[in-house]
């Protein structure tokens, strides 16, 4: 089956992370790399004018690098590592636009659904890696007997949730909440194909018991939700529920033992489905709606794109020499091979003749009615749309060299199959021209716009649980913020407050001593000031004012008592000076 190349990353002890390049994971690799780079081009003039274009982009790249690590894990790790991511990015992608009334409950219905199903996988995987002892997917495919039973039930359950088989098909149809081109993508090679990539890598190891119980899953799901597609009444959830459908014939031809089949219709159906979505895409930015009455006649308009959606529907209804017309037949060859033929086959054969009666239904809602000229161009979405088309209507030209590099060669059908698949999608064709959905499914018609919900269907026993759990998780959550940490928090509040209040009384006390202390220094200060300094100057002011005034007696204007005092005054002098020889 060709070269295969691995590379080993050191992580856990003896856990690895594997890379593998099989013909098989490289062209699961082409194939989302291919549809992924349409679909971006194509988002490129979807999303010209929304103010968000740079997250959509950046979580749109997070999704397909995600799913590109998930088609080449070489290991469970790694795996389930890639698994969580692409869950997280659809969810942020279903809810892109969650300020719209639905979106968000949509997202979340989407991430619940996904979730319950996940813990499939998970215990899946560790079953496996606990009796290989090691975490390599192709060491651990070589599991047989009862293990395999139970893990091959598990993967299963796994598989129901990702690509939305019964009774897990209500959230896909609800995801139609996010951008037109997150619907091509996610419905076409990545997120819903996650599920049937991971029984068609893991189908050598499943025994009979699980392959009964996967084909079992599958056809039902092709019957149920091929119905409520024929019931639908708007265009995105008329293919959202198409690819449950398809998806489920996928689980037949696993469940008949052919997973080549399987792979060869989920390669023709990535392109086929990624360009009917954005063929709706057009139409819904033409008439703003992608509700089916109100886009009759929207084909008529723009019959370019019309005629890339007619050639893309009739593909998927299985018309030559288109490229699911091939896969098709394979399909139906395995399941009329198949032990089990007596339940698969028809219900193969039921899917087959509902996927041409929705297509016909969508393609004769398109053309009748009134045309109305669009107003804007869409060269860049048309450029996508159109090499999408090109490969739905070319891609069975490959299936056989395909097959050749993948080592396993489907058995050559008798003739009875090609007729069969022929006509089946024929019939459908034409039923769903002529018919109207009430009269094809009559007293059905209301439980499959419904969703065939059964005691409540999936809402009931996962959606509804879940938000109760987390309501109930909410108010502990709430309770115990209120109680132990708002209530520790105000404990120590209040006695932080009472130290603060304590130290600020001390505080104060000291403040009140320095004020005293100050006060007294103050009134000491004053009464030294006022009672000496004050009065040792204002007496010396006294004094010398008083001796002014005697002094100033002296100072009389007569010239008698002048000479007087002059006379007086020089005998004193005289005396004085006579005087001093005698005591010195």
């Amino acid at each position: 089956g060709g070269a295969e190349l691995t590379a080993t990353l050191p992580f856990l002890p003896d856990l690895p992370i594997r890379l593998v390049g099989s013909p098989l994971t490289a062209t699961l690799a082409l194939v989302v790399a291919a549809v992924a780079a349409m679909v971006l081009t194509y988002a490129a003039g979807y999303m010209a004018r929304d103010p968000e274009r740079p997250r959509f982009f950046g979580t749109m790249l997070m999704f397909v690098a995600a799913m590109q690590l998930l088609v080449l894990s070489g290991d469970w790790i790694t795996l389930l590592a890639a698994w969580e991511m692409i869950g997280f990015a659809s969810y942020l992608l279903i809810g892109f636009w969650h300020g719209r009334e639905g979106v968000p409950g949509a997202a979340t219905r989407a991430f619940l659904y996904t979730r319950t199903a996940d813990l499939g996988l998970y215990l899946a995987a560790f079953l496996l890696i606990g009796i290989a002892g090691t975490s390599e997917i192709s060491a651990t495919l070589s599991t047989t007997g009862t293990p395999a039973l139970i893990a091959g039930l598990l993967l299963l359950f796994a598989a129901m949730g990702k690509s939305a088989q019964v009774p897990m098909q209500d959230w896909l149809m609800r995801a139609m909440a996010g951008p037109t081109p997150v619907s091509a993508l996610l419905h076409s090679a990545t997120l819903v194909a996650a599920g049937a990539i991971l029984l068609i890598r893991t189908a050598p190891m499943l025994p009979g018991g699980a392959l009964l119980a996967i084909g079992i899953v599958g056809g039902v799901t092709a019957v149920v939700t091929g119905l409520m597609a024929l019931a639908a009444t708007d265009l995105k959830r008329l293919l959202a529920a198409s690819t449950a459908s398809q998806y489920g014939l996928m689980l037949i031809a696993v469940g008949a033992g052919a997973p080549v089949a399987a792979l060869l219709h989920l390669i023709a159906h990535a392109a086929i489905k990624s360009a009917l979505f954005l063929g709706a895409g057009v139409f819904q930015h033409d008439r703003e709606s992608t509700d089916l009455d109100t886009l009759a006649g929207a084909g008529r308009a723009r019959p370019g794109i019309f005629a890339g959606f007619a050639l893309a529907a009739l593909a998927l209804a299985g018309l030559p020499p288109l490229a699911a017309f091939y896969s098709k037949d394979a399909i139906l060859a395995a399941a009329l091979a198949s032990p089990s033929a007596v339940w698969l086959l028809p219900l193969a054969l039921a899917g087959s003749v509902l996927t041409g009666a929705y297509m016909g239904r969508a393609l004769k809602v398109l053309w009748s009615g009134a045309a109305e000229k669009p107003h804007n161009k869409v060269p860049l979405m048309a450029v996508g749309m159109g090499i999408l088309v090109a490969l739905a209507a070319t891609l069975g030209l490959v299936f056989t060299p395909l097959e050749a590099m993948l080592g396993a060669h489907l058995a050559e059908p008798v003739w009875v199959v090609p007729v069969m698949g022929l006509a089946v999608g024929l019939a459908g064709l034409a039923l769903g021209w002529l018919l109207t959905p009430a009269r094809l499914l009559g007293p059905l018609l209301a439980q499959a716009r419904n969703g065939f919900p059964l005691a409540g269907g999936m809402d009931a026993l996962v959606v509804r649980p879940a938000l109760a759990l987390a309501r109930l998780c909410d108010r502990l959550d709430a309770w115990i913020i209120r109680r132990v940490v708002l209530g520790g928090i105000v404990a120590g509040t209040q006695a932080l407050s009472r130290r603060i209040e304590r130290a600020e009384a001390g505080l104060l006390a000291l403040v009140n001593a320095v004020g005293q202390l100050n006060l007294s220094l103050g009134q000491i200060s004053l009464r030294t000031d006022r009672d000496t300094i004050d009065r040792a100057i204002f007496g010396l002011v006294d004094r010398t004012i008083a001796l002014g005034s005697r002094a100033r007696r002296l100072q009389s204007g007569f010239i008698h008592r002048e000479m007087a005092l002059t006379v007086a005054g020089i005998a004193l002098v005289t005396g004085v000076l006579l005087a001093a020889p005698l005591y010195f």
